[in-house]
């Protein structure tokens, strides 16, 4: 019997399975019929695993890694932490889970956001539903049998009638574009592939390639720790205090108490979270009252600055006073004036890169084992069996960390072989850049879904509350289908064009495009540049994703299901 009334938070409806026809092929590849197939271990493949089951879909998840948490499983680098606050950054589907749970500090640092997953997983009992260790080699759209074929390295083929992509905006480590970097015969580590065993610094000499938030959260963590450690830096990241701090046990249960309206806050916010943002434009208060105003958001730390004003990314000279305050504080930080000049960054607005926090990392370069080469005055030549050689010398190092990001919103579902209708595939689809309709799903591609696509607010709101939003709008298009008895679904070109087209309006305003980030894709060679993040805030965003179900569904195309093939 169906639910009356479906609710995006708990759909528990009869969903028909569909029994396919299997193939006549030998047992090593013949297909495993599934209603769904969910591709990643994040906590956007969590949920969707959690709500597909409730559901009652007949449902495989897939995880490359060897358990759950996506970036977190992966990202065990020295300071590696959250720069969102933690009872932000977590589930709000299970009230069950946010009552149980308890976070120790304000800003959570990686070994206890994997515990919170480890503990959601053990909660929901979501682990057996993943194949982890596994990474998926092909998903290919049979348009005969209305399903996708999915094939994996262990040899291993599913069919599903749908499947969705959870594979994350930052998950596909961007290699060095560096000469020779393979030749280095000391310890070397990518930050997004660290060793799950501790790495001794004591008495090495240390480098660092890379200051965006991972290397600032390396570099003030192992400054201290190392013989010497020498910063390589290109471009230079503002970076702000956080101001972490333990949580006190009555704050605990006061949250506790009200997160139902928090959550409700965060839903209908900018950047789906608790940060507080303003309404006030830069220039609707004196020169004093601004600067008491940054002095307030500097004292206060995390990221309140950037919610201090309204408009620092769509006006360029607030933009550059803020961006000055900034560079005044490295300069009261920093004692040495010519390191402190080369850790301003000039060309480009503040919050266009990714808004950076720390707890030391400017205080780190007063240290007189901490070097900071600046790659602009002294290139990088190539890395060498010793160490790095820049254009005015070769320096020794007994360890070399690579802190050179991902390959980012692509990046993932460019890596494995995705064909929809015609053999046409992502690829060639993204040839010229990512394009989808609101970053759910790509016309061409039936019964194909993305959760945090990129399209959407991805790289710019809480991903968390991105991938509630994402799973429960797929949630109910499956619903919608089955209850009219259809088999494939996919956006209209028309509709798809006209999405992009209010990603770019949107863009063509906005800061963001002022500076080389892996928002652009400028991090990696070769590939399409340009901003394809839906910058309108999130709670626009979820307005859209509304629209495009309230309207009837008119800016899709829809299959009837052959009713023959019922069970």
């Amino acid at each position: 019997m169906e639910d009356s009334n479906p609710s995006p938070q708990g759909l528990k409806v009869w969903v028909h399975r569909r029994r396919t026809k299997m193939s006549n092929s030998n047992s090593a590849t013949r297909g495993k019929p599934l209603d769904l197939i969910v591709v990643g271990g994040g906590f956007g493949g969590m949920y969707a695993v959690y709500k597909f089951r409730e559901m009652g879909l007949n449902i495989q998840a897939f995880e490359a890694g060897g358990g759950l948490g996506g970036v977190w499983y992966w990202n065990r680098y020295p300071g590696a932490r959250v720069d969102l606050p933690s009872i932000d950054y977590s589930f709000s589907f299970s009230k069950e889970v946010e009552q149980e749970w308890t976070w120790s500090e304000q800003f959570a640092a990686q070994p206890e956001l994997l515990r919170y997953i480890n503990f959601v997983a053990e909660r929901l009992d979501l682990n057996k539903h993943f194949q982890f260790n596994t990474r998926v080699t092909s998903a290919v759209w049979d348009e005969a049998r209305k399903l996708w074929v999915v094939k994996t390295d262990k040899g291993e083929t599913y069919e599903a009638t749908y499947c969705v992509m959870a594979t994350g905006p930052l998950s596909v480590p961007k290699e060095p574009d560096i000469a020779g970097y393979r030749k280095f015969k000391g310890e070397a580590y990518h930050a997004a592939r660290w060793p799950h065993e501790e790495v001794d610094f004591a008495g090495k000499r240390v480098g660092v390639i890379g200051t965006g938030s991972t290397g600032i959260q390396i570099i003030q963590e192992i400054g201290p720790k190392c013989g010497e450690l020498f910063v390589f830096q290109r471009t230079p990241s503002f970076t702000m205090p956080m101001r972490n701090q333990k949580l006190e046990p009555d704050y605990v249960a006061e949250v506790k108490r009200n997160y139902a309206g928090l959550r409700e806050a965060a839903r209908n916010s900018a950047v789906g979270g608790l940060r507080p943002q303003s309404t006030r434009a830069f220039f609707s208060v004196t020169p004093a009252q601004r600067r008491s105003l940054l002095e307030d958001a500097w004292r206060q730390g995390g990221l309140a600055m950037l919610g201090t004003f309204s408009d620092l990314l769509l006006n360029a000279e607030a933009n550059e006073h803020v961006a000055e305050f900034v560079r005044g504080k490295i300069n009261e930080v920093v004692k040495d004036p010519v390191t402190a000049e080369k850790l301003k960054p000039k060309d480009y607005p503040i919050f266009a890169r990714r808004p950076c926090l720390d707890t030391s990392y400017y205080e780190t370069y007063n240290l007189p084992t901490v070097h900071l080469v600046d790659c602009f005055e002294e290139p990088i030549v190539e890395i060498t069996e010793k160490g790095v050689r820049t254009e005015g010398r070769e320096i020794e190092l007994d360890m070399l960390i690579f802190a050179t990001g991902y390959d980012g919103l692509t990046g993932a579902l460019l890596a494995f072989d995705v064909v929809g209708r015609d053999g046409h595939t992502v690829n060639e689809k993204w040839n010229e850049g990512a394009r989808s309709y609101l970053g759910l799903m790509m016309e061409g591609f039936p019964n194909l879904f993305m959760t945090t696509g990129p399209n959407g607010p991805a790289a710019l709101a809480n991903i968390i509350a991105i991938s509630e939003n994402d799973v429960n709008w797929i949630a109910d298009a499956i619903v919608h289908m089955d209850r009219q008895g259809l088999c494939a679904m996919e956006p209209t070109k028309k509709a798809e064009d006209d999405w992009m087209a209010v990603v770019a309006s949107l863009a063509g305003r906005s800061l963001l495009t002022k500076a080389k980030t892996w928002y652009l894709g400028t991090n990696v060679k070769d590939k399409p540049q340009g901003l394809t993040l839906f910058t309108g805030g999130f709670h626009k965003y979820r307005e859209y994703c509304a629209a495009a179900t309230q309207n009837g569904h008119a800016n899709f195309r829809f299959e009837q299901r052959d009713k023959s093939a019922a069970a």
